[in-house]
């Protein structure tokens, strides 16, 4: 029997997880192998050059360019201090001298007898590329990074912004329906992830980055309210750059939405514990979900036999028993479990004949969803 499979969000208590960690430019690398790291541990380094800062020294002393050299105090490689004097001319008379001094603290780095122009740089500016997560340092890529490994639960969502970050996990609500208010956004959440429930409006979230919040969980937002946090519309590109004061992500999608009783009953078992979050989300080819990673507290034992799945383990298909969210309306955001996976097609309201499965809702309700409408949430 042929079947459909919808890659879905992962929420488990257990598995491995492997994070590649890699510089944008050639480095150095500072952890070694079998290392154990925490999140914040600096696992490579590079260095970026200075900005490049142009002074056209002949227009500004009035010579000609294949003169400049005559008229320069420093050389090149030579160190420069803001506003410290570069070049001069030499007038018969001193009070008419003219001085051209540095815009920048760095070095001389060339001068163009062509243009007359002097091209100062701007000292090199440090990279330092952080592991991210706590565990164990697997592969070392030579110039570039590292390969971090580590036991955890591992919550994937539907959506997020913002860049990554750690912080304890600390309960905001008591239930997986509720909603997160601003008044329950406490100034001890200051850099804690806070767990939600349904909803999170735009008034807890200028609560959250007046307190100094590193993150947020939640089911679900209104649009309006992360136009309104951005100020612009997000467009279809990647996230994870925005600048907003915290890292938020979404469980369920936009629309006050309860988020699924499995990922708030896994959260919630955690809480007080160390977490890594990132809201990067890129929903087109080589799909990238935000996620949760919470590391086990005693993470030297990572062997796949002590229960922990094996990184990269994949699925075939959608089985009876799955648990799914439906992911396109009338019932977006539904979660159900899976009963039956009927073999024929069958005609939907388009007129097309498409594979579809039936799923059992809240309450006993059933509902025939084509397979495409659907995701697992792994686990």
């Amino acid at each position: 029997m042929g079947h459909a499979y919808t890659p879905g969000l992962t929420v488990t208590e257990r598995t491995i997880v492997r994070r590649r960690r890699l510089l944008p430019i050639p480095g150095t690398v500072e952890a070694q192998p079998d290392s154990r790291v925490q999140a914040d541990t600096v696992v490579a380094r590079a260095e970026l050059a200075g900005k490049v800062h142009v002074v056209n020294v002949a227009n500004l002393l009035g010579i000609a360019p294949d003169e400049i050299r005559d008229y320069l105090v420093k050389k090149e490689g030579d160190p420069v201090r803001l506003d410290e004097v570069i070049a001069e001319d030499k007038p018969f008379i001193k009070w008419f001298k003219t001085e051209v001094r540095s815009p920048i603290e760095g070095k001389l780095e060339s001068v163009s007898t062509v243009t007359g122009q002097v091209l100062l740089r701007e000292p090199p500016r440090s990279l330092d590329l952080l592991a991210y997560v706590d565990g164990t340092v697997v592969e070392v890529h030579p110039k570039q990074g590292v390969t971090v490994e580590t036991d955890c639960s591992l919550v994937q969502g539907i959506f997020g912004i913002g860049g990554e970050t750690w912080g304890n996990l600390v309960m905001g609500v008591k239930s997986s329906d509720e909603t997160l208010t601003a008044g329950q956004l406490a100034s001890s959440m200051k850099g804690r992830i806070v767990i939600g429930g349904a909803f999170l409006g735009a008034e807890a979230m200028h609560r959250a980055r007046q307190i100094g919040v590193a993150g947020l969980v939640v089911g679900g937002i209104h649009d309006k309210d992360l136009r309104e946090l951005l100020g612009y519309d997000l467009g279809v590109a990647i996230t994870g750059t925005e600048r907003v004061g915290f890292t938020l992500v979404l469980t369920e999608g936009f629309g006050a939405i309860p988020m699924a009783a499995k990922t708030f009953a896994l959260l919630a078992a955690h809480a007080g514990q160390k977490a890594s979050l990132s809201g990067a989300t890129q929903i087109r080819a080589g799909v990238i979900r935000p996620e949760i990673i919470i590391p086990r507290r005693h993470a030297a034992d990572q062997t796949t036999e002590t229960g922990a799945a094996a990184p990269g383990a994949e699925r075939s298909g959608i089985k009876i028993g799955d648990q799914v969210r439906i992911i396109r309306d009338p019932l977006f955001g539904r979660i159900g479990q899976v009963v039956a996976l009927p073999p024929d097609l069958k005609q939907i309201e388009t007129e097309s004949r498409v594979r579809v499965l039936e799923v059992e809702l809240a309450k006993g309700t059933r509902a025939v969803i084509p397979r495409a409408n659907v995701e697992i949430i792994e686990g």
